[in-house]
């Protein structure tokens, strides 16, 4: 019971990190912050349903299948996933552990900006335009933040 209740709560925080990442991608974006957005959405994706396909991924990125059949190839060129057209879409090493990096960073900023008093919303909208954008040192640093702050709730409870 508690673990159907569990695997509930995951699927559902999946489905609202994609919807998360479909808003960011509406905006302006560089080669490399579409390159991780793409290894997010399919990670997140193979997480919730199993599978990616174009089709779904083309829907949270809101972008053309035709596009997203380009990407994939490039993708696939740079040793981030295995792909080819009409069969499935498998992470490479490579691809995995830069998902894997992209989801601990957006994981802390979150965090962080909760703490903060920032409504999920917001930090939603405000970590998906910045996690592409920080360097990992800084992440670090956050992460470091964070942590102590958890631990030292009475510091929170004078901020807020």
């Amino acid at each position: 019971m508690i673990s159907c209740i569990l695997n509930k709560n995951m699927k559902e925080k999946r489905a609202e990190r994609l919807e998360s990442i479909k808003e960011a991608h509406k905006s302006a974006k560089t080669d490399y912050s579409r390159i991780e957005d793409y290894l997010e959405v399919i990670s997140e994706l193979v997480e919730l349903k199993g599978y990616a396909n174009t089709l779904d991924i083309s829907r949270y990125l809101t972008v053309s299948a035709p596009s997203v059949t380009k990407m994939l190839q490039k993708l696939a060129e740079g040793g981030y996933l295995e792909y080819e057209k009409y069969r499935g879409i498998n992470l490479t090493p490579k691809g995995s552990a830069l998902a894997d990096a992209v989801r601990q960073k957006h994981g802390t900023l979150l965090e962080f900006f909760k703490m903060l008093g920032i409504s999920h919303d917001i930090a939603s909208q405000d970590v998906e335009g910045m996690e592409h954008h920080l360097n990992p040192q800084t992440i670090k640093q956050l992460r470091k933040l964070v942590t102590f702050l958890k631990s030292n709730p009475k510091i929170l409870d004078n901020f807020q």
